[in-house]
């Protein structure tokens, strides 16, 4: 670097020598000419050397290298018209791969989650295991976005474990002139979650804002094993949501074909499961705040007809909450208390942290009815412990279960 240019450079950033004292190049002694210039432009960041401790003022520098040094200077508010003229080709590839480079890290977001979770029931059923999720964000484009969830999950109770990663979710969520659409494969917790709670592939399209309408047709994920029993049944969801006044109000029409609640491969490939047949089912709900922190959620829901003659085709699930705990802010919890009346005819397939698989005599699903208290603690930042206790039984017959749930989230 030629001595006038280090000059130059320095006084466009206003250096003053005696200001810094300290230089962090080995190669360059404290009486050298451009010590003070060098020291400031260090200091500012414009100049790093080389990873040898070594500035390295004998070698050649490119005029792409020099390019990179106008820039930082020029972020730093330095005067340097007549070399950014100069380098005017090179700052302008710079800028553009550097601007690149910037949109591509934006655009591509991984964020994930590890869950320990450990369940233990009064039968005996006691379970645990260690779940990793890895969530893939992108932007499509200023309309449209991808989200993919590739996860996995250790068995504690084998040696082996699934050492299998799966692509749970792989969907795109975007805007079709006033249409919103959700489409590919994603886990569908309409309302309570209630009434479904499944991996569905398919497609969403809703309209408006404080009244919002939509409706969904989709397939149980993994080639209709799940869900629907065959990859040609289909499952139909429309629905109208509307904030009024403060609170917030949803019904819900559910249509499915051959409903699979229990499946499974048998040796010859053929699918092993206990079906609903035809179900038609609707729901309406709502949720508000009934003091200051404390949310009361109720949903009813019925069925067309009768799946299984011994239990009523109505039901309903009710959510007293105070709080919640945010991973972003340690201390912080939250308490629920939910109470359950849902005979099989009222559900396709429900959240799975309560018991509820009862069966009669026959085999056939009845449904199940209890309650459930939990709490939710912010251990630290991103650590959340969640504990809930769940005492059902079923709808018709005296099963009965009682079971606790601890789960610890690791959220990065």
């Amino acid at each position: 670097m030629k001595k006038s240019l280090v000059l130059a450079m320095a006084m466009a950033l206003g250096v003053t020598a005696s200001a810094y004292a300290a230089n962090p190049f080995s190669d360059v002694p404290a009486g050298h000419w451009a010590y003070d210039s060098i020291s400031k432009l260090a200091a500012a960041g414009v100049i790093e050397g080389y990873g040898d401790t070594t500035f390295g003022g004998d070698k050649l520098m490119t005029r792409y290298e020099m390019a990179q040094i106008v820039a930082k200077a020029m972020a730093k508010g330095a005067n340097v018209d007549k070399l950014a003229a100069e380098f005017a080709d090179e700052l302008d590839n710079l800028g553009v791969r550097v601007a690149n480079l910037e949109k591509k890290a934006d655009n591509v977001k991984i964020t994930g989650q590890v869950r320990a979770r450990y369940q233990s029931h009064e039968n005996g059923d006691d379970k645990g295991d260690l779940r990793t999720r890895l969530w893939v964000t992108g932007q499509v484009n200023d309309d449209w976005t991808y989200t993919a969830l590739l996860q996995n999950t250790q068995d504690f109770d084998n040696n082996t474990g699934d050492e299998d990663v799966a692509l749970n979710r792989a969907y795109v969520d975007g805007r079709v002139g006033g249409l919103m659409v959700h489409a590919g494969r994603w886990d569908e917790c309409t309302s309570t979650a209630s009434i479904l709670d499944s991996y569905v592939d398919g497609v969403k399209v809703s309209y408006g804002d404080k009244v919002k309408v939509w409706g969904m047709v989709a397939k149980g994920a993994d080639d209709g094993l799940t869900l629907t029993k065959d990859a040609s049944d289909r499952i139909y969801v429309a629905g109208v949501e509307a904030q009024i006044g403060v609170v917030n109000a949803y019904a819900n029409w559910f249509k499915a074909s051959e409903v699979v609640l229990s499946t499974k491969k048998a040796v010859d490939d053929k699918v092993v499961a206990n079906t609903f047949g035809e179900k038609e089912i609707y729901n309406v709900g709502f949720n508000f705040d009934v003091a200051k922190d404390l949310n009361l959620a109720y949903e009813y829901m019925w069925s067309d007809k009768r799946y299984n003659k011994e239990v009523s085709k109505d039901g309903w699930v009710a959510t007293l909450a105070y709080k919640g705990a945010d991973a972003a802010a340690p201390g912080s919890y939250g308490l629920h208390v939910t109470y359950y009346d849902q005979p099989a005819n009222a559900f396709l397939q429900p959240t799975y942290d309560a018991t509820w698989n009862y069966k009669n005599t026959a085999g056939e699903y009845v449904g199940y009815k209890g309650w459930n208290v939990g709490a939710d603690y912010a251990l630290a930042k991103n650590i959340t412990l969640a504990v809930n206790y769940y005492d059902t039984e079923a709808k018709v017959g005296s099963a009965d279960d009682q079971s606790i749930f601890t789960e610890l989230f690791f959220q990065f």
